[in-house]
């Protein structure tokens, strides 16, 4: 069955929208470079929880910080950051004829939740390919000398920190040894836990083993979704991980579970990375059936199919249909269809929906101009992209660094190589930083034009920046 109904409508309704919602598997046969263009669905679908053991609770569970004025809040946050510091420094110094357990102790730090968190996250953030062993060790004495503080005791939040850095350390024991003493305290594993687990047992190729664990687990708090099986979906979402989505969703359903928005959203959207857009009927009836409608992020999904699908009448149809049902787009949801018919090389429709944006009040933002400016380089419609980057900056939207490098490779698709050049210049004076695609386009395009001076002065800003030294492997033979 090719025609895919619009998910969670009665019957009168499909039959309404039936005619004009047709999606293949060919609609996602090809791939695409970069992130394949799906930020726009994926990220907002991550973030549709609120994780509650993030950082912030910290802040919220230091007594101490939150029942003082912002003033001394201020000072007291302060403070605590300088003991990390300190406390960071006697650590990397940690070794024969130094303990830095004695210097902690003499240096009269007071272990609280937001001090371990900033150690630990200093640390986590150090860790490379010739330290991850140092960093582990570190990491756990700091831990175990806080534990053993008076007056302290080690937050979910903590444990969770620990782990990390034991997984980024390839300390995949350690970690199901926090696990288990993290519950015999009586914190139990969250969806938090989860997500620092599976991406362990991803390498160590255990993840279904790690599913059937928690979802059997007593102890395995869900919250804030509505059962274990969307906190499990949820972290295969964030991790990228379809085909597990895919695994789990099928036990779900033989567990006897009940689907919800969330879940049906999760995993339509793992179908969609995985080119099966060809079963989105059978969810879509399904959801249905069990008396559920489309959010706005079912919409987001679907538009972007559309889009990648060239079918701009289904989409504007769509759009209409999102607004009897009392879902007004947004400019996410215009800029979802704007970047599939980009993908699918319908320019023409992509300024129709640009316009149609902007009729109905959505004001495009840095992310809509940069899809249609884009869409304009890949054509070879340079001119039609700069007039794009021109009304953007009238509009007073500031380019980030996706806008520049879209720019910077039209111009040397068009040969333009000096007004690439001044867009990198521009770039570096507004403040944006260039990232590594704009690194590789730029040298790679000078090289090819033999403008190899100007390659490698390229070349040398790079290296100052301290952060693509692994970048000189793909430059291998170019002398700065």
């Amino acid at each position: 069955m090719n025609s895919v109904a619009l998910l969670g409508l009665r019957k009168r309704v499909v039959d309404k929208i039936s005619h004009f919602f047709v999606i293949r598997r060919r609609l996602c046969s090809h791939t695409f470079d970069g992130n394949n263009g799906f930020e726009c669905i994926e990220e907002p679908l991550k973030k549709i929880v609120s994780d509650f053991d993030s950082t912030l609770d910290e802040r919220i569970n230091d007594s101490n910080c939150d029942q003082k004025p912002f003033s001394l809040r201020k000072g007291f946050l302060d403070s605590v950051k300088l003991d990390a510091k300190k406390a960071l420094e006697v650590l990397r110094q940690d070794g024969p004829g130094l303990d830095a357990r004695l210097i902690l102790e003499e240096l009269s730090i007071r272990p609280s939740g937001i001090l371990v968190r900033e150690v630990l996250f200093g640390i986590l953030k150090s860790i490379n390919t010739e330290n991850k062993t140092r960093c582990a060790k570190l990491a756990y004495k700091f831990f175990v000398w806080c534990s053993q503080q008076e007056d302290y005791r080690h937050t979910a939040n903590a444990y969770h920190l620990i782990m990390n850095i034991y997984a980024q350390c390839k300390e995949f024991r350690a970690v199901w040894r926090l696990v288990d003493e993290m519950i015999e305290k009586g914190y139990p594993a969250t969806a938090r836990t989860f997500n620092v687990l599976v991406r362990t047992c991803g390498e160590a190729g255990l993840a279904k083993t790690l599913v059937e664990r928690f979802i059997k687990s007593k102890n395995f708090s869900y919250r804030p979704f509505k059962h274990s099986y969307n906190a499990i979906l949820h972290s295969f979402l964030v991790l990228n991980q379809y085909k597990l989505i895919e695994w789990v969703y099928e036990q779900m359903l033989l567990d006897g579970f009940s689907s919800d928005v969330l879940t049906y959203n999760i995993v339509m959207y793992a179908k969609y990375r995985l080119g099966k857009v060809d079963q989105f009927h059978i969810l879509l009836d399904e959801m249905g059936r069990n008396g559920f409608s489309p959010d706005f992020h079912t919409f987001n999904i679907l538009l972007h199919a559309l889009g990648k699908g060239d079918k701009p009448l289904a989409a504007l149809n769509l759009l209409n249909h999102m607004r009897e049902t009392g879902i007004e787009p947004t400019v996410l949801h215009f800029t979802t269809l704007i970047d599939g018919l980009s993908r699918a090389g319908n320019l023409d429709a992509c300024k129709y929906f640009f316009d149609e944006m902007i009729k109905n009040g959505c004001m495009p933002d840095v992310v809509a101009y940069t899809v249609m400016i884009t869409g304009y380089v890949v054509a070879g419609e340079l001119e039609k992209a700069q007039g794009m980057f021109q009304e953007m900056l009238s509009k007073e939207q500031v380019p980030n660094v996706f806008t520049y490098n879209s720019m910077i490779r039209g111009f040397c698709m068009e040969g333009k190589f000096d007004e690439a050049l001044s867009m990198f210049k521009e770039m570096e004076k507004k403040g944006c930083s260039p990232n590594s695609v704009v690194y590789i386009t730029l040298v790679d395009c000078l090289r090819n034009a033999g403008r190899v001076a100007d390659a490698r002065e390229v070349l040398r800003q790079m290296m100052e920046t301290g952060k693509y030294a692994h970048l000189l492997s793909r430059f291998k033979g170019f002398k700065m």
